[in-house]
């Protein structure tokens, strides 16, 4: 069974860190990408960041700089480090996954606009919230 879990969100003050984990079971991530998404309270979901092993990573303007994603193959989990959060970090994060293509461009096209209608099998969310 596919799935995709997060975990490592919470409560913390602005400046602050946290980690996140997506784990995944039932595929490997060696033919996926994997982006991170997340929805703030009234607002769309946004793309955060994507990785895949085709063409590295991307960030959303918002974040570049201060968030790092990476994956552990070993483990099959890929992690978003998040630095000097700001309060309009505070959304539910998800991850999600798309196929790779043979085409490498495409593959590269769909990882960096972070876009979610190119995303699926998606997570349950975790709830970050940076306040002080």
């Amino acid at each position: 069974q596919v799935q995709l879990v997060e975990s490592g969100g919470g409560l913390v003050q602005p400046g602050g860190s946290l980690r996140l984990s997506c784990a995944a079971s039932g595929f490997t991530l060696d033919y996926y990408a994997i982006g991170w998404f997340r929805q703030a309270p009234g607002k769309e979901r946004e793309g955060v960041s994507c990785i895949s092993n085709s063409d590295g990573s991307y960030y959303a303007d918002s974040v570049k700089g201060r968030f790092t994603i990476s994956e552990h193959r070993d483990k099959n989990t890929v992690y978003l480090e998040m630095n000097n959060l700001k309060p309009d970090d505070t959304a539910v994060y998800y991850c999600a996954r798309f196929l790779l293509d043979s085409n490498w461009n495409w593959n590269r096209v769909r990882c960096r606009r972070l876009s979610p209608t190119d995303f699926g099998s998606w997570g349950q969310g975790t709830q970050v919230t940076v306040s002080s």
